[in-house]
């Protein structure tokens, strides 16, 4: 089992927030590789000493190849509730992703139109209105420069599949690492450079402020950034 609960980065009684590696499945896919949401039921059961299941379920999910917070539901009391702050806007989610060329501006708001096609698992990028697309919206803004990338913090307005990597790609900025939308050379370890940063919300039962920010990966690019 991966999981270690120093990974943990948020915990009540409803809610747990976790800093997913870019190795690590949400949920169980084809590859039969066991899911970052089975590892920390195991890793609660045994903790807790609990003798019956663990009750636990994805709130939202990000990419295998990314990194970063990931929130799961601990009560079926608290699921339904904060399905309803990501569907009506009420959770800020922020990004940080690296790209080797320039954006187009410091920092601006990208509106485009995607089509996900599940046998290619690719989402296409336009500029405009096509049967079957739906609308996908970011704020990025440069913060940071090395020699040879840029970081871009983005907020992710919409939630819709493979956003991030493919309006960026769009714009001509592919993020670092992502082959399949555009950048050259993949990462070693097989991720790419894109890292939920930090999620923040109202939280549902409480009433209280939460704001979750997980550390980036332990990776020589994103440690040159974190020291400028």
């Amino acid at each position: 089992m991966n999981f270690t609960p120093d990974r943990i980065l948020f915990e009540d009684n409803h809610i747990i927030a976790v800093n997913k590696t870019n190795h690590d499945i949400v949920q169980s896919d084809k590859t039969g590789d066991e899911p970052l949401i089975e590892q920390i039921k195991s890793a609660i059961k045994f903790r807790d000493k609990k003798p019956g299941n663990v009750y636990l379920e994805v709130i939202h999910r990000i990419d295998r190849p990314v990194s970063g917070v990931v929130l799961f539901a601990k009560t079926s009391k608290v699921l339904p509730r904060m399905n309803k702050l990501f569907h009506d806007g009420q959770v800020k989610k922020i990004y940080w992703a690296v790209v080797k060329n320039v954006p187009p501006k410091e920092n601006d708001t990208l509106i485009h139109y995607l089509l996900r096609n599940t046998k290619q698992n690719k989402s296409y990028v336009f500029d405009t209105v096509k049967p079957d697309s739906k609308e996908a919206k970011l704020i990025y803004k440069v913060v940071g420069k090395t020699s040879s990338y840029f970081l871009l913090e983005i907020e992710l307005i919409t939630g819709r599949h493979h956003q991030i990597r493919s309006q960026l790609a769009k714009i001509g900025c592919p993020i670092k690492g992502d082959l399949k939308y555009g950048f050259p050379r993949s990462n070693p370890d097989g991720g790419i450079h894109l890292h939920s940063r930090k999620v923040s919300f109202t939280h549902p039962v409480s009433g209280e402020f939460i704001e979750i920010v997980a550390l980036t990966p332990e990776d020589v690019l994103w440690n040159e950034f974190l020291a400028l």
